[in-house]
């Protein structure tokens, strides 16, 4: 065989098997059916031309050849601070699974974006990510900060629903879902996301998708989906074919805002104006460079982002969990502690797997990543 019909052959080949993992690797979740493709061209978010989903004002991720080729020598150079030296430390667990009559507000952190949160007896898990490394091939990618989460998902009580803010892998886990989906009741996701859940076989009838400024009623709590300035994908061909967002969560005992990820806009005054004011807000603060914060905040944003929404208390999360940034892993909270200190604003900085009550008197500030 000449070296050009080698070359060829290899060629063929390894397209043949990218196709096959692309088809049937279940973690890289599925394409939306062509039904569901149609009723997305009815939100206003959908570009029918491009046939994907866009953000209401420019938010380019864009480089030119040598800001591509300077960021990747920065990242082969890496930052020796950019992880924790040793492994973080889980506070212990106390996830109130034999306490079904309390209806007092808590959230429990677990690092980056997920989070449990029980409000008026309902609980709702937060984009739970809690797998080993934000990559569709677990052994590859960037080791999560803290120690394991096995126990942390065989401690949790049962879940009355998922709520997902977007598909990105440090947000929307395969593993985390295949050990979580039996305890779960049901699946709150924006549009698309739940074709993912589809595949990895969760029943349609407990997946409920929505639009931004959709509103809906579960359980007695007002749930809210809400703008965001992000993206969205997989896979190599699905960049922005589902929608990403943001959530307003109200009970009568307490009223809390998820922001999921995004970059700073217009659209965070917009959500308090219309619901606010929020007794706590969850709110994206870390992973963040100046190349791309159109897609997200620097943490003195996330600081004026919490203002704009009218909240009260601020948790900032996005943060302590992965390395997907340049930044040191501290700096997130540390500017936003100063930030928050400045303009006169309640940060509150649990330990991750540290129970909070909302509306409580005293909230953690402890700065336990310093230890």
């Amino acid at each position: 065989m000449h070296t050009f019909e080698m070359i060829l052959a290899v060629i063929v080949v390894l397209v043949a098997i990218t196709m096959l993992i692309l088809r049937f690797y279940p973690p890289l979740g599925a394409r939306a059916s062509k039904e569901k493709r149609q009723r997305f061209e009815q939100s206003a978010q959908y570009d029918k031309q491009k046939r994907k989903f866009v953000n209401p004002i420019p938010t380019s991720m864009s480089m030119n050849a040598k800001e591509g080729i300077d960021l990747l020598k920065l990242y082969i150079k890496g930052n020796p601070r950019a992880r924790p030296r040793r492994p973080l430390r889980l506070a212990p667990l106390r996830l109130h699974a034999a306490d079904t009559t309390s209806s007092e507000p808590k959230v429990t952190w677990f690092g980056h974006s997920a989070a449990l949160l029980e409000l008026d007896g309902v609980t709702l898990l937060l984009d739970p990510m809690l797998g080993r490394a934000p990559s569709p091939v677990p052994f590859i990618g960037g080791k999560r900060y803290s120690e394991s989460m096995s126990g942390v998902i065989d401690s949790l009580p049962a879940i009355d629903a998922i709520i997902m803010s977007h598909d990105h892998y440090d947000h929307l886990d395969y593993g985390s879902i295949q050990r979580l989906k039996g305890k779960v009741g049901h699946f709150i996701v924006p549009l698309g996301v739940g074709s993912h859940f589809e595949r990895w076989g969760i029943e349609r009838d407990r997946i409920h998708e929505f639009d931004w400024w959709s509103e809906y009623t579960f359980r007695g709590l007002s749930l809210a989906c809400t703008p965001a300035r992000h993206f969205s994908g997989r896979s190599l061909n699905d960049r922005n074919a589902t929608l990403w967002c943001s959530w307003v969560i109200k009970g009568q005992d307490a009223s809390v805002f998820f922001s999921g990820d995004s970059g700073y806009g217009p659209h965070f005054a917009e959500i308090g104006e219309k619901y606010g004011p929020f007794d706590l807000t969850l709110m994206e603060c870390g992973q963040y460079n100046e190349r791309w914060a159109a897609i997200h905040m620097m943490p003195e944003q996330t600081v004026q982002a919490h203002l704009d929404v009218r909240g009260r208390v601020l948790l900032p999360i996005h943060w302590a969990g992965f390395t997907l940034a340049l930044h040191d892993w501290t700096d997130p909270v540390e500017r936003a502690v100063r930030s928050a200190k400045e303009r006169g604003v309640q940060l509150c900085t649990p330990r991750i797997g540290q129970t909070v009550r909302i509306n409580a008197g005293a909230y953690p500030i402890a700065p336990w990543w310093k230890e």
